[in-house]
């Protein structure tokens, strides 16, 4: 194994703060300061790349007990919103490109997603589940605007009257109201908005080309209004860092008319773990050794524990006041009611052309 160093330098816009080798790359890249650079150098600045990714399939499926979904979708790998904690950072190793600022600067995209999504369901024995729109990266992040494959997975899903859910902290999501409220109104389709902060400055550190905290709330809002029913995701809850705030979020999500929250403790699996600790010792210095030692206590000692019924709460007396904490805060601003299933009884694969008209049907 080849290793080789390359020096720290802030880059402008961006979440991580080095680019480290992803863990099955023979040549190994370790940021270090040799104490060459004027420290009045201007923040590097660094350009977005989207490439096509050829997929077989694209419903996705897991086994996980605590995910809350076993159908998935994403139509894009890696993500330019750059949040720093983000659990999907170590999927990027698998293409040989590093979790850091690979993971938000060299994206893939699934151009035939709508297409293969349309053939999947065309099969004669699929039975339809709830499919979950975005369990890994944000389906609304901004190379959506232009590429638009979420709004195409969605039309299909429309036609077919299939139910999905779609979680994102993208005021982008507000584009396709007009294809979720009248599904929302056949209870097909629920949307989730990730909150973690109300602090603009704490938001743009930790989360920098993701919407302001007050855009997701008026998107949530606005999908409330247009009678889309909304959750609020505290995720992640960091301890010693935006953990306060849990009461505060929900009160506003409640305000803005969501219906339901929930959230996730922070999770530092892989190479999240050293990304997350470079980004606290440069933007939040005075708070690091306190808030890495709050992890510790939530994770048995170590920075993280995958075990199922852990890996998303945390384990001992910290997690503990953080899982009553937000129970409590829920009952209080009415978002713990239990929200119907969705409709799966609603599908029905659509004519095409050609195919004899049903006169009885």
């Amino acid at each position: 194994m080849t290793t080789f160093t390359q020096q720290i330098q802030t880059v402008r816009g961006r979440g991580a703060r080095t680019n480290a080798s992803g863990r099955f790359e023979s040549q190994v890249r370790e940021a270090f300061d040799d104490g060459w650079t004027s420290e009045d150098v201007e923040p590097a600045q660094l350009t977005t790349t989207v490439s096509p990714e050829k997929a077989k399939v694209i419903i996705t499926h897991n086994d996980s007990p605590d995910v809350g979904f076993s159908a998935s979708i994403n139509p894009y790998r890696g993500c330019e919103h750059g949040c720093i904690y983000c659990y999907a950072r170590p999927a990027h190793a698998y293409m040989g490109l590093s979790p850091g600022l690979d993971f938000e600067s060299k994206l893939f995209f699934k151009p035939d997603a709508a297409h293969l999504l349309e053939r999947e369901l065309s099969r004669p024995r699929y039975v339809p589940e709830v499919i979950h729109i975005g369990g890994n990266t944000d389906p609304y992040q901004p190379q959506e605007r232009r590429l638009r494959v979420t709004r195409q997975i969605i039309e299909v899903l429309s036609r077919f009257n299939h139910p999905f859910s779609v979680i994102s902290k993208s005021g982008l999501i507000l584009r396709d109201l007009d294809l979720l409220a009248p599904m929302a109104q056949r209870n097909l389709a629920r949307v989730a908005i990730s909150i973690t902060t109300l602090d603009r400055k704490l938001a743009r550190s930790m989360e920098p080309r993701a919407a302001t905290p007050e855009k997701r709330l008026d998107a949530v809002k606005r999908l409330s209004d247009a009678g889309v029913p909304t959750v609020v995701m505290f995720a992640p809850a960091i301890p010693g860092l935006n953990d306060h705030e849990m009461e505060a979020v929900l009160e506003r999500a409640a305000a803005a008319g969501a219906v339901g929250a929930g959230y996730v403790a922070l999770r530092l699996p892989m190479e999240i773990a050293d990304l997350f600790q470079e980004w606290l010792a440069t933007d939040h210095p005075d708070r690091a050794s306190r808030v890495m030692s709050l992890v510790r206590q939530m994770r048995g000692g170590k920075t993280y524990d995958s075990q199922w019924g852990k890996r998303m709460k945390g384990d001992g007396p910290i997690a503990a006041l953080m899982s009553r904490r937000f129970a409590t805060a829920k009952t209080r601003y009415g978002l713990g009611e239990h929200l119907p299933p969705m409709d799966l009884g609603a599908f029905r694969t659509p004519p095409k052309a050609g195919d004899q008209i049903d006169l009885f049907g």
